[in-house]
C-alpha cells in the first residue's frame, strides 16, 4: 500500500512540473496586451478556447490551423513561444 501511495505522489509531482512554463518575468507594463496578443495569434491561425495568464507566461488553449489540440505558453512581452504541446 506504501508504494502504491508513494508511485501516486511522484507521479502527480512529475505531472505538475512538466505542465508549467519557465517565462521570463517582465514588468506589467511591458506586457503585450491581452487583446493584441489574441489578435495576433488569431491571425496566425489559431482558434483559442482558453487564454489566461499563467504566472509570467500568456497560455492559449485552443487549435492550430490543421485543426489540432494545442497547448501554448508565450512570453508576455514578445509573445516569442516557451513551450508548446500539439495533439
Amino acid at each position: 500500500m506504501l508504494k502504491v501511495l508513494a508511485l501516486s505522489l511522484a507521479l502527480s509531482f512529475s505531472g505538475a512540473a512538466f505542465a508549467k512554463a519557465d517565462c521570463a518575468a517582465h514588468p506589467k507594463s511591458e506586457w503585450m496586451k491581452e487583446s493584441d496578443a489574441k489578435a495576433q495569434l488569431e491571425a496566425q491561425g489559431y482558434k483559442i478556447r482558453k487564454f489566461k495568464v499563467d504566472g509570467n507566461c500568456y497560455e492559449i488553449y485552443g487549435h492550430d490551423k490543421d485543426g489540432k489540440k494545442v497547448e501554448i505558453y508565450y512570453d508576455t512581452k514578445t509573445l516569442a513561444v516557451v513551450k508548446s504541446e500539439v495533439e
